[in-house]
């Protein structure tokens, strides 16, 4: 009986760790979608300000021009943009979310913050839910408009996004999935982050890549079509661009100081190295 409760025991935790593994992978992708959708909703603002609405438009498309002459600012661009900035503080401040930030016996200190992680994650799956149907069911894809950015802009943007979503995933996506299945937030595994990180990887590849610049064409193409959400598409992606920057900073700081800390013990070695000859010398 002991060692079939064991056996249980153990093929229980491996089903959820691997069903952990999963249901933050695919919440974790929610960020990175935002912005796809961001995208579509800027290119939706631009053709319906330049082309108008004709009757004979389906549903959808309708269903889109009253959202976005309704609500300009929506909370998808509000919540995308706390998250963006948060980020962007934290990558300043070099800091690391501690493991088991959210455990039981600091239930009295953490549970407000754990409740204000579900209130993001339900409000942002929920936009973004609604938001990409709607943009399939309209037709809607955020095209660049033939205004392309180079090689190094992508890929900054990209590193900026990763470390964006690698933030959403640790301060709101961990914590919640963690403590819905286990009670407290499990430590952090690398298989975790890879999986993450290829799965952003697929996503950029198969749609994000070609459709998120649409955030700023729109705002720089400079035809006095721009209103309030080509705005803040182009805030958005320069802010995510900005964290991709300072992400680079430190990685050539870091390996400039590598750098500088080797020639220091190179020159203290041959400095060592000639007081020992020279002792060698003065003995003979």
């Amino acid at each position: 009986m002991t060692s079939t409760k064991i056996i249980n025991e153990t093929l229980l935790l491996k089903w959820r760790t691997t069903l952990q593994l999963l249901t933050t992978t695919l919440l974790s992708l929610l960020l990175p979608l935002s912005f796809l959708l961001l995208a579509r909703l800027t290119a939706a603002d631009y053709l319906l300000s330049r082309n108008g609405l004709s009757a004979a438009e389906p549903p959808s498309v309708v269903f889109f021009s009253l959202l976005l002459d309704s609500i300009p600012l929506s909370p998808l661009h509000v919540l995308v943009s706390v998250l963006c900035v948060a980020s962007l503080v934290h990558t300043l401040n070099g800091g690391r979310i501690t493991s088991r930030t959210f455990s039981v016996s600091q239930e009295n200190i953490v549970r407000p913050r754990l409740y204000t992680a579900w209130i993001v994650l339900c409000t942002l799956q929920v936009c973004v839910g609604l938001g990409i149907e709607g943009s399939i069911g309209a037709g809607i894809e955020g095209s660049s408009f033939g205004h392309e950015r180079n090689l190094i802009c992508r890929i900054v943007f990209f590193l900026g996004l990763h470390a964006t979503t690698v933030y959403w995933w640790r301060t709101i996506v961990k914590p919640v999935v963690d403590d819905t299945m286990f009670g407290f937030e499990m430590e952090e595994r690398w298989v975790e982050r890879a999986v993450m990180g290829g799965s952003l990887g697929g996503l950029w590849w198969w749609k994000l890549r070609d459709e998120v610049e649409s955030l700023v064409a729109v705002a720089e193409m400079g035809d006095g079509s721009v209103g309030v959400v080509g705005l803040m598409g182009w805030w958005l992606y320069y802010l995510v661009v900005t964290v991709g920057i300072v992400k680079v900073v430190k990685w050539l700081i870091w390996f400039g100081v590598v750098l500088l800390y080797q020639k220091v013990e190179q020159v203290r070695d041959d400095n060592d190295n000639d007081d020992d000859s020279l002792r060698v010398q003065e003995k003979v």
